[in-house]
This record gives C-alpha cells, structure tokens and sequence, in this order.
C-alpha cells in the first residue's frame, strides 16, 4: 500500500506596493525554476518547485491549485445542488464544487496547493492569516468527506517564501486561540518550510520606508511593511503556537546575486552597528542570516540570494532539502567532538580561525548544506587552538530582536558543538554508476584563518579536505557506518567495505548496541588540524514519513 503523502501549500511572499502582476501570476513564482550550466543529466535543468513536485517519483504530488479561489469581496454560494457543505462554497475563500468533484475525487492525498492571499483585501497579515486557516480547514474537510468515511488527515506540509513566513505565523497564532475541541495547529499542520523569511524583521527596514513613501501602492502595504520591524519580539511566540522544531528555516546567504542594489547597500550600513566596519554583508541581499533563523528551530545554509533569477524560490537545493524535511527517514545530527590547529596563528598579528562544513548527497549535485568563506556563515570567530572559545549555540544568539542584537549570528546549530542537523531520505536511490548502497553523503571540511589586526594575510587556509560517509541500514544486519576519502571505495557489499574500511578509515567507531541511537565517532586529519566529529542517525517515526 502507498503511503498517505501529505498535500503540501506554497507560499509566496512580499508582492510590492503594486499587487496587479502578482494576482495575474498563476503559480506565485513557485513555477519559476534556473539553469545549472556546469551540471549534468537532472542536474542540468530545474523545472520549477510546482512542476518538480508533480514529477517527483519517490513521493509524486497532484497540482489542486485551481480547487479554490480566493476573492476580494464575499461570493454566495454557486447556483444549482452540489455535495458540499454550503459554508465551503461562499465567501472570500471558497471551494469550487467542480473542479474539486473532479479533482479530489481521489481524496486530498498528495495534492499541492497555491495560497493567493494578494487576491484578498484588504492587505493585512491578519487577514492573509485568516485565509490560510481557511484553506487548511477546506482541505481538512475535503479529506474528512472524501469515500464517506474520511481518509487520514496528518495535517498539511508548507513551505514559505519570504513574508509568507510571517503569514504562516499569524495563521498558527488563530489556530491555537480557536475554541476548545477543535484541532490544534500541530493537529493541522506537519512540518513548515520557511525560505529567507524575515523571522525577526529587516535589518534596515525603516530605510526604504522613507524612500519610498510616495510611490502608489505603499500606503496599502503599509501593515505588510510593518511586520518587518526588526525591533519585534514576536518570533519568540513561534512555540506557543507550534512545536518550533517541526520548522525548517533555510538561510540564503548569496547578497552579491540579489538584484537589488540599495538592499546590500543598506545591509552593509547596518553592519557598522555591529562589526564597526563594511566589510562584511551576512545576508540573502535582503535578510540577514540571523533575522531567518528561529530560536530552537532546525535550519541549514543555502548559497543563494533572496529572490529573482537563481535564488531561494527558484533554487533546486531548496527543493532538495524541503523534500527531505517532510518525507526523510532519518533525522541527522553532526556534531565537533574536538579540534587542534596545528598551524597559522600569525606571530605578530592576531589570528581568528573560522570552521566550517558543507554536507552534499550522493546522486545530487547540490549542498543540503553550505558553509564557506564567500557564504560568510562558517563558524567562529575562534582564537583558541581547540576551537573552544567561539559563539555560544544558535538559540541563545537568537533569543534578542535583531535591532538589539546585530546580525553576527554565526553561532552554533545547537549544543555541544552541534554543526548541522538534516533529514536524508534512503528511498531516494539515484542511478548512479558507482553502485553503493545505503544513505551516501559528502562532507567538506574547511578551516581559514585571518590577521584580524591586518598585518598577516586575511584569508588562509589552514586546512581543507572531503570525506564520505556510507551508512548501511537495510540488509539486515546491525546498522554500519564506513568512512571513505574517495568515491572510489563506495562498493555494494559490507565485504569489500570492511576492507576499504580498514585501509582507509581506521579509527571508526560504531555505534554501541543494536538500532540507530548510537554515535559515531570518526578522525579528521591532515595538514594542520585534527578533529574528532560524531554523526548520529535517528530512524524518523512512520507517523513523520507518511
């Protein structure tokens, strides 16, 4: 029997202060995809989040965009005798009764589905909310009609661009006050996706306030505009109404690519409170890295911009990673056990020293997730040569408003050194050459070192080198992990790779006792720096997978 798949919602997100072209878009941008010049095979072209998610063979979506729509006054209900409850079908947000008969006639089971809340007036986070729990309650409710008996309901995934972020947010706060006995947003809601939203504001959003007063449309948008206060503390709220680990929060962190040239401007002008300099520009060209993240949320590094041509919205990596948050069977955690550098530290100067990893699938050729100097996200700054005295763990870097806090957010993902948590999928088994089995993915470790005081080079690189780690998890026997520094030992039986193992990769631990619970400890060397990293993989409950 197939698995339930969850319909999934996008969400798109600021429009401007004129809205005409966004309500003539279909697909809110979500149809909008790039070109990969250097790749190869389905490498090459990405089609567009809504085209790709209809064509994705582990887990295949049926588009149910048009089964609604959305009004800016109040529709009665459609003339003639329809199987529907007649609320569903008058209002602002409303079902239509044919395309849903012929839509849904197989249930809500994968469908996908286009939030237009700039169809709606007037324009405010609140009623862009309201619509939203209105779509989720016309989807639930569909599923509950759908054979006579209902089919499950594990809530809806969602995935958020920008501003939807923070319509999503004002949908959870009215579904957390509804009255007693009605679903509660966990109940509704899976697992959220949010692209580059500004979770804690713009850092420089009273700047193009004043410039463009004047332009026709900002007074309209004037409550949207207000949601980007840096100075809000509203992001605290997220647990209250939801489990904040069930949001995934993707950072981009490519400025030089955003389009819009006052934005970085105004970014860099900002960091002056922070750094004391202009140098450095930590954010999607948009929003800082820091005012995209949540306090005791998951979320991983995407090397691209806020919007436009190869961006967030338009980006296979943040499809990649989207999918596997919401149908991955393993929940992966990556942690630094310990560090030496064994070289840099200017004499004269003063050394800082800067870590970080990127993390890549095999079959994929895009980062899940990315840390690198031209990113400025690695961690650090660090002067000590065991990495010890860097920024305490995300969640209490990120616990101030942004205005209070600036934006060198470049704390840790969690504690104890906690570098990178991901879900990775093992039913995705790419055709690949190699013939590997088990989950595969590359990790590329990187320390720089900089003169912080100018007088050393500002830019060296102590250490850099790729691994690849190969856990085997379904020929039945004990689960095993295999450390490689080449492809080349990715082989198909645990013979040849006790082997490989032993030549290449001395040293591994695996984990103690039967199950995934465990930790694996494995050895970074090389030219200097020394590091114990542990990896952990925690099989996802069915209830998740589903």
């Amino acid at each position: 029997m197939t698995a339930f798949v969850r319909p999934m919602i996008l969400v798109r997100g600021f429009g401007g202060p004129d809205v005409g072209g966004v309500r003539r878009n279909a697909y809110q941008g979500f149809n909008e995809g790039t070109v990969y010049p250097s790749r190869r095979g389905e490498n090459f072209i990405y089609e567009g989040f809504v085209l790709r998610a209809l064509k994705y063979l582990e887990h295949p979506y049926r588009d149910a965009t048009n089964v609604v729509g959305y009004y800016t006054r109040p529709l009665p209900a459609p003339p003639g005798e329809w199987d529907w409850d007649d609320d569903l079908l008058s209002g602002s947000v409303v079902l239509d009764p044919g395309m849903a008969d012929r839509v849904l006639r197989d249930g809500v089971d994968g469908t996908l589905w286009i939030y237009r809340y700039y169809d709606l007036e007037p324009r405010t986070i609140e009623g862009y909310g309201a619509g939203l729990v209105r779509l989720i309650d016309i989807i639930r409710r569909a599923a509950a009609r759908n054979g006579g008996g209902g089919e499950p309901f594990p809530g809806v995934d969602i995935v958020a661009h920008s501003m939807g972020g923070l319509v999503v947010r004002a949908a959870l706060r009215q579904l957390s006050a509804a009255p007693a006995g009605e679903p509660r947003p966990g109940e509704l809601v899976h697992r959220i996706v949010t692209l580059g939203t500004p979770h804690r504001g713009i850092a420089f959003q009273v700047l193009p306030r004043a410039l463009v007063e004047h332009v026709p449309g900002v007074a309209e948008a004037a409550d949207e505009l207000a949601a980007f206060d840096p100075g809000s503390t509203e992001f605290r709220r997220w647990d209250d109404w939801f489990p904040v680990e069930r949001v995934l929060t993707v950072v981009g962190t490519d400025h030089r690519s955003f389009g819009v040239a006052i934005a970085s401007v105004a970014n860099r002008i900002v960091s002056l409170t922070d750094e004391g300099n202009l140098v450095h520009n930590r954010s999607d060209g948009l929003v800082k890295q820091a005012a995209a993240q949540l306090p005791g949320a998951p979320r991983t590094f995407v090397h691209k911009c806020h919007g436009g041509p190869d961006s967030l919205i338009t980006s296979r990596e943040a499809f990649e990673i989207a999918m596997r948050f919401f149908h991955g069977t393993h929940h992966v955690r990556l942690h630094l056990e310990s560090a030496d550098v064994l070289r840099g530290k200017d004499f004269f100067g003063r050394s800082e020293f800067y870590f970080g990893v990127s993390v890549k699938p095999r079959g994929v050729d895009f980062d899940l997730f990315h840390q690198s100097p031209e990113a400025e996200n690695c961690y650090g700054p660090f002067h000590s040569d065991h990495l010890t005295d860097g920024p305490p763990p995300l969640a209490e870097e990120l616990n101030e408003p942004l205005s209070a806090a600036g934006d060198r957010t470049t704390g840790w993902a969690g504690p104890g050194r906690l570098i990178w948590e991901g879900w990775v999928d093992r039913t995705v088994r790419p055709a690949t050459p190699d013939g590997a089995s088990g989950l595969v993915f590359r990790l590329d470790v990187y320390l720089g070192e900089r003169d912080s005081f100018g007088i050393g080079f500002s830019d060296n690189v102590v250490f850099r080198k790729q691994y690849y780690l190969q856990l085997l998890t379904d020929d039945g026997d004990e689960p095993a992990l295999y450390l490689h520094t080449g492809e080349g030992r990715l082989t198909d039986t645990r013979e040849e790779l006790e082997a490989a193992t032993r030549v290449e990769s001395a040293g591994v631990v695996r984990a103690a006792g039967p199950g995934l619970d465990g930790v694996w400890r494995f050895p970074i060397k090389g030219t200097g720096f020394e590091a114990t990293l542990a990896v952990s993989f925690t099989e996802e409950p069915e209830s998740a997978k589903e």
